[in-house]
């Protein structure tokens, strides 16, 4: 995977999208940003939430993904490293889930991007 950084240090152009399903709710969507705050713990990552870009206008339901966002030099290492981390921490995520709420956790899609797509 290459990466190209904009101009500037620290700028990114790569992250990772977690995006769940439409079962999920707004509380739902808060809970695990806060776990991948907490999973995460580096300076260089931030957790975004943000409207799905794939949501059409006047849709019923949360509609909202999460975004980590890597700043700095090394990008390509550290979203494929911070990949791995985000995909064990949503599975961990979901077990909480299922031990403390009823029903079934929201399925969740974790991916690379671009973040020119934003």
């Amino acid at each position: 995977m290459m990466v190209d950084m904009a101009e500037g240090e620290g700028v990114a152009d790569q992250g990772i999208r977690v995006r769940l399903d439409e079962s999920a709710s707004r509380i739902d969507v808060s809970a695990l940003k806060e776990w991948l705050e907490r999973e995460t713990l580096q300076e260089n990552v931030r957790v975004i939430e943000r409207p799905r870009g794939d949501v059409p206008d006047g849709h019923m339901g949360v509609g909202m993904e999460l975004w980590l966002v890597v700043a700095g030099s090394g990008t390509t290492v550290v979203v494929d490293r911070l990949l791995d981390q985000i995909i064990r921490a949503v599975r961990a995520w979901r077990d909480n889930r299922r031990e403390v709420e009823s029903g079934e956790p929201p399925r969740v899609r974790v991916e690379p991007v671009d973040l020119d797509e934003r």
